[in-house]
């Protein structure tokens, strides 16, 4: 027992490891726990959606000094930002050169508003995913992690409220068709078929991870826990939710999206994909009731805001694969997540997207 844990703890240690999109919010919460793992890190971002202040941070956390260089930022033990745009096949080549594992979570997404209103933009994961795969491969690359999305699961089995069906990873394709969230749950969905592909032609080990509702400390309003944080902590009144309130979801705290990402990245090398959230799921009503009782404030009016999207009307996963053969389950349940990030936003005071913008 000692031997496997001491094992799990070195996997990472003086690994070469890109983290595409590393100034994102999950991202950089992946980065500081592979820094404090031991890993050498390189990080590719385009900071069109992550925030270079997300990478300062987190080497200010780790103590590390930092200088800025021609293509970006370097630490003094060699860890590393770079600003590179992964649609361009030479620079995802470049940033993949002498890398051993790649983190890939580089992807053009917001929340929910963004993905209704910039489908477009969502379509440039296509070739981000396709290039960056492909570099791997072509790099000698070990492993690549793909970071998917529970968006890649048929609108079908997700078009009833009060749901208690947990989507199994077997769902993505049913009866050998796929029918994805929007032009975003496309992008992931062709995006795991082609790190498949390069498993099965060229043998790149890899997994695909997928992710639901991750919430949690230094995310943005553009996510909806973040919003819906921000309208209560600044007493909102009529305080207003998108879409009827009643659709539900798998509300999935950073951490254990990050102790997930890890375990999946070391033990699954095959390139399937694998389930990371909670199995338990929330209404937005029931969440905003929790976020009104963690401050101890309530508006007199709430308004059901039915113009605005609200997505697909139940979403939450099935983690018995995760619990499996990663041996992890989650450990914080909605309440303790909220309490976590409520207590970050009060302490920070993090400006709205629209201030930033």
């Amino acid at each position: 027992m000692n031997k496997m844990i001491t094992k799990e703890n070195n996997f990472y240690k003086n690994k070469k490891i890109l983290v595409t999109g590393g100034a994102g919010f999950i991202g950089s919460a992946l980065v500081d726990s592979l820094i404090q793992k031991g890993a050498i890190i390189t990080i590719g971002d385009n900071l069109s959606s992550g925030s270079l202040n997300n990478i300062l941070r987190v080497w200010k956390k780790n103590n590390l000094k930092f200088k800025k260089t021609s293509y970006g930022y370097l630490t003094e033990n060699s860890h590393k930002f770079v600003l590179t745009d992964l649609e361009e096949f030479n620079s995802a080549l470049k940033i993949t050169k002498n890398q051993e594992i790649i983190f890939h979570l580089a992807a053009n997404i917001g929340g929910r508003g963004y993905i209704d209103t910039h489908p477009a933009d969502c379509c440039e994961g296509f070739s981000i995913n396709q290039n960056v795969i492909k570099a791997a491969h072509l790099a000698g690359v070990d492993r690549v992690l793909f970071a998917s999305s529970a968006c890649v699961y048929p609108e079908d089995l997700q078009k009833n409220y009060n749901s208690k069906y947990l989507l199994k990873e077997d769902d993505a394709f049913k009866k050998n068709w796929g029918n994805a969230d929007r032009e975003y749950g496309w992008a992931k969905l062709m995006g795991e078929i082609t790190l498949k592909a390069y498993n099965q032609q060229y043998g790149l080990k890899g997994v695909s991870t997928r992710y639901v509702t991750a919430f949690g400390p230094w995310e943005n309003d553009t996510h909806a826990i973040i919003a819906l944080i921000r309208r209560a902590v600044e007493k909102k009144d009529p305080y207003i939710i998108w879409g009827s309130g009643k659709q539900d979801r798998d509300f999935t705290y950073i951490d254990d999206i990050i102790s997930g990402t890890l375990l999946a990245c070391e033990k699954i090398t095959d390139c399937d994909a694998i389930n990371l959230g909670t199995g338990v799921r929330y209404t937005m009503l029931e969440t905003v009731e929790t976020i009104f009782n963690i401050l101890n404030w309530k508006p007199k009016k709430i308004i059901f805001d039915k113009t605005k999207p609200e997505g697909v009307k139940t979403r939450a996963l099935n983690i018995v694969k995760a619990k499996k053969l990663l041996n992890w389950k989650p450990k914080f349940d909605l309440r303790e997540g909220l309490e976590r990030t409520i207590d970050w936003f009060i302490r920070e005071n993090p400006l709205s997207v629209e201030t930033l913008k």
